[in-house]
C-alpha cells in the first residue's frame, strides 16, 4: 500500500483489519481494545478540527467519550454546527453527566433538564468558560442557559455578588444593563470577556464607572495602571467621563492605546472608538476657545515624518490642522505610518481628499495596499479608476473590516478585468461574508475546481439571492462526490440556497442535518416542507427545534403548523408566548434543573432510537455497515478522487490499493443530479 500520512486512512485500515474478524472488539460496546492505539483519543488538533457527526454516530459510547475528552484536552474550537450535533450524540449515549471532562463550548448545547440540580453550580461554572456567541442561532437555548444560571444561584438576583459573578463568567454578557449597574464592581472582570457591548450595556458600564464604586475610584482619581487593567472596556468610556480624568493620566493612556494600535495589538476599530470619544472630550474642554475652521493656517507646525512617530499626534493635530499642516510630499512618502494611527472618520476624509489631489487619475496599486482603512469612503466610480492586477492587492483591500458591498464588488471586478481569476486561496482570503457581496456574474466566474479546493465558507449572513447563486455554484463543484454522505458534507455550508427538491432528497438519505444549518435554510422553501420532511431531515437532531423555536426562520414555520403537528415535534401552543409556542417539558419554568441522578457510567438513560434516526448497532458488523464510506469524511475532509489522492497533499494511495479499499467499504448512491 502507498504512503499513509493521513490519520483517517490509518484508522480506516486498522478498523478494516480488526472488524473483519468475527471476534474483533474494535467496534464493540466496550470500545477499542486497551492494548491497541486509540486513534480517537490520540488524534492531533487538525485531525479533530474536521469532526463530523454523521460518521461519528457509528462510534461506541467509550469511543465517543474518549473523543470528547480528547477535544477538551486539546482545547478544540469547534463550530456551532459541529457542537450542536455532538451534544446530541453525547446525550444519546448518556455522557452529559461527565460534563467536567467536556469542552466548555459543548456544555452550552446540552439539555439542562438532564443535569442534576446538585451539579448545577459545577455545570454553570464550566459552561461559563465557553463562547455564548455560538448560540446565536439558538435563542431559546441561550435564554434557558441564562435563566438556569440565575435559578442555580437560588433566587432572582437584583445584585450579583462577587461569588455569583465568579460562577456566571461570560454569561453576564447576556444580562440586562440594570444588572450590571447594581452588581458587585467585580462585574468588570466578567464584562471584559464580552465580544462587544450593546448600547444599553455601554451606558450601564459608564454609570458604574462614574459611581466610583469600582477599584478605579471616581474618574478624578483614575490612574494609568487602573485604566490599562480595564482592557477593551476602556474603549467604551464616554467623553463625559474622559473630561473628568486628570489631563496627564488621560494623555498617558491615550499614548499607550495608540502605541498598541500601531503595533497591531489593538484593532483599528476598537482604537478608533476610544480615540473618537477621547478627542470629543478634548474638543469640549476647548469649546470656549476660538474655533478653527478648515481654512485656518497651520498653527501647530508642519507635519514631518518625525511628527507621525509621536503617539500623541492626534492630540496635537485635529482634523482641521491635519488639512492645513500635512503637505503632499510628506503624505506620499509617509502614508503607511500616518494610517497606522486610528484616525477619526473626519480625518480620514481629509486624507482621502489629499490623495485625490495627489493622484487625480486614481491611487496607484502600490499605495492601494496601504489605504485599507479608507476603503469604505470610495465610490464605485472612484474604484473604477484603480489598476488592480495582483490577488495580494485584492486580499489586502478586502481583509479590512471596513469594506462594504459596493467596494467589494468593484474591487473584484477591477481584478477580473485585468484577466485575474478567483483562486481557492483568494476565496478563503475573501471569506464567506465577502462572497455575499460578489455579483452573480462574479460568482459564476469561479471555476468549480477552485471552489472544491477551498475550505468550507460560511455564507449564513448572505442575502437569499446570493445564497441561491452560491448553492448553484457549490452543486456544480460537488455533484461528482462519490457518495451521498460525502456530497452532503461538502454541500452543507451552501444549503441556504437549496430548493425544496434537494432538501426532500437529503431527508430520504438520513443526513441528520444540524440545527445551525437548518436555521439558515431558505425560509420560503422551509414553509413548503412537511413535518415528516423536517423530522427525517433533522433525524437525531429534531429535538433542537425547542432550542431554536424563537429563531425567525423556525418560528415562521412553526406558526404554520396545527396543534397536532406541533405535538409530533414535542411543542405546544402558548398564546402568551411571543412566538405562540412553548416547549413540552417535565420541569418547571423556575427550576430547570432535575433531581434525578445523571447517567455517568453504564448504558445511556434511554436506549430508544431518536426520531428520524435508526438505532446505532454498536456490535462488530460487516465493514460495509459498521464503517460506511461516510466515515472517511470524518477522518479526512476533501473529495476523494478515483486515485484517493488527498487534495492538500498529506496522503496518497496507489490506485490499485484504492480499488481494494473501495470494494471493502462499499458504495452509496450518488446524489441526484437536477436538470
Amino acid at each position: 500500500m502507498g504512503a499513509l500520512a493521513c490519520p483517517g486512512l490509518i484508522l480506516f485500515t486498522w478498523l478494516t483489519a480488526h472488524c473483519s474478524h468475527p471476534q474483533a472488539k474494535g467496534f464493540s460496546q466496550e470500545g477499542l481494545d486497551a492494548s491497541r492505539a486509540d486513534l480517537w483519543a490520540s488524534a492531533n488538533t487538525s485531525f479533530l478540527q474536521d469532526f463530523w457527526c454523521q460518521p461519528a454516530s457509528q462510534l461506541s459510547r467509550d469511543q465517543l467519550s474518549a473523543l470528547i475528552r480528547r477535544m477538551a484536552s486539546q482545547q478544540m474550537l469547534l463550530k456551532a454546527w459541529q457542537l450542536s450535533c455532538l451534544a446530541n450524540l453525547a446525550a444519546r449515549h448518556g455522557l452529559q453527566g461527565d460534563f467536567l471532562l467536556h469542552p466548555p463550548n459543548l456544555l452550552l448545547f446540552y439539555n439542562l433538564g438532564k443535569i442534576r440540580g446538585a451539579d448545577c453550580r459545577a455545570f454553570i461554572r464550566r459552561a461559563a468558560q465557553g463562547d455564548t456567541e455560538l448560540l446565536a442561532n439558538l435563542p431559546d437555548q441561550r435564554a434557558t442557559l441564562q435563566r438556569s444560571a440565575l435559578a442555580c444561584l437560588g433566587v432572582p438576583h437584583l445584585r450579583l455578588s462577587t461569588s455569583d459573578l465568579l460562577l456566571l463568567g461570560v454569561l453576564v454578557c447576556d444580562m440586562d444593563a440594570s444588572t450590571i449597574v447594581t452588581s458587585d464592581p467585580h462585574v468588570l472582570q466578567n464584562l471584559q470577556r464580552c465580544p462587544r457591548l450593546t448600547p444599553a450595556q455601554k451606558a450601564a458600564l459608564n454609570t458604574l464607572l462614574a459611581s466610583g464604586r469600582t477599584m478605579l475610584g471616581p474618574p478624578i482619581c483614575w490612574n494609568l495602571e487602573g485604566l490599562q487593567a480595564l482592557g477593551l472596556l476602556a474603549t467604551y468610556i464616554s467623553s463625559s467621563l474622559w473630561m473628568q480624568v486628570q489631563e496627564a493620566v488621560g494623555l498617558d493612556f491615550f499614548g499607550s492605546m495608540v502605541a498598541a494600535c500601531r503595533a497591531g495589538r489593538l484593532s483599528q476599530r476598537d482604537a478608533r472608538r476610544f480615540v473618537t470619544s477621547f478627542l470629543e472630550a478634548k474638543a469640549k474642554s476647548m469649546s470656549s476657545r476660538p474655533k478653527r475652521d478648515a481654512g485656518r493656517p497651520c498653527v501647530q507646525g508642519h507635519i514631518t515624518a518625525a511628527t507621525l512617530q509621536d503617539d500623541l499626534f492626534l492630540v496635537h493635530y485635529d482634523c482641521s490642522q491635519l488639512e492645513s499642516c500635512l503637505g503632499s510630499l510628506v503624505l506620499r512618502a509617509n502614508l503607511n505610518p500616518l494610517l497606522q494611527h486610528p484616525l477619526p472618520s473626519e480625518c480620514q476624509r481629509v486624507i482621502k481628499a489629499k490623495l485625490a489631489r495627489i493622484y487625480p487619475n486614481g491611487v496607484p496599486e502600490e499605495q492601494l495596499r496601504l489605504i485599507t482603512s479608507l476603503i469604505y469612503l470610495y465610490s464605485h466610480l472612484e474604484i473604477s479608476q484603480w489598476n488592480i492586477t495582483s490577488k495580494d492587492t485584492v486580499r489586502d483591500l478586502l481583509a479590512s473590516d471596513v469594506a462594504l458591498e459596493n467596494q467589494t464588488e468593484a474591487i473584484l471586478q477591477k481584478f477580473l478585468d485585468h484577466r485575474g481569476n478567483i483562486t481557492s486561496t483568494l476565496l478563503e482570503a475573501i471569506g464567506g461574508s465577502r462572497l455575499c457581496w460578489m455579483s452573480p456574474q462574479q460568482i459564476q466566474a469561479i471555476q468549480p475546481s477552485e471552489f472544491r479546493q477551498a475550505r468550507a465558507l460560511d455564507i449564513s449572513s448572505c442575502p437569499q439571492s446570493r445564497k441561491d447563486v452560491l448553492y448553484s455554484k457549490a452543486r456544480e463543484a460537488f455533484s461528482n462526490a462519490r457518495t451521498t454522505a460525502s456530497y452532503y458534507h461538502l454541500i452543507r455550508p451552501y444549503l441556504g440556497g437549496a430548493p425544496m427538491e434537494e432538501l426532500q432528497h437529503l431527508a430520504q438519505t438520513n443526513v441528520s442535518m444540524d440545527i445551525h444549518t437548518f436555521t439558515n435554510l431558505n425560509p420560503q422553501v422551509l414553509q413548503s416542507l412537511s413535518v415528516h420532511n423536517v423530522t427525517t431531515l433533522l433525524g437525531q437532531n429534531v429535538g433542537d427545534l425547542q432550542k431554536a423555536r424563537s429563531h425567525p426562520t423556525i418560528s415562521s414555520w412553526l406558526r404554520s403548523l396545527n396543534r397536532s403537528a406541533l405535538g409530533e415535534l414535542g411543542l405546544d401552543m402558548d398564546p402568551a408566548s411571543p412566538t405562540g409556542l412553548v416547549p413540552s417539558t417535565t420541569g418547571t419554568h423556575n427550576d430547570p434543573w432535575t433531581s434525578h441522578p445523571a447517567a455517568t457510567s453504564g448504558r445511556p438513560e434511554n436506549d430508544a432510537p431518536t426520531a428520524g434516526s435508526p438505532p446505532a448497532h454498536l456490535g462488530c458488523l460487516p465493514l460495509a455497515v459498521a464503517l460506511p464510506s461516510s466515515l472517511l469524511w470524518l477522518l479526512y475532509q476533501g473529495t476523494l478522487g478515483p486515485g484517493w489522492a488527498c487534495s492538500q497533499g498529506t496522503c496518497t494511495v496507489a490506485s490499485e490499493d484504492s480499488a481494494a479499499l473501495e470494494g471493502r467499504a462499499g458504495r452509496q448512491p450518488k446524489p441526484r443530479t437536477k436538470n
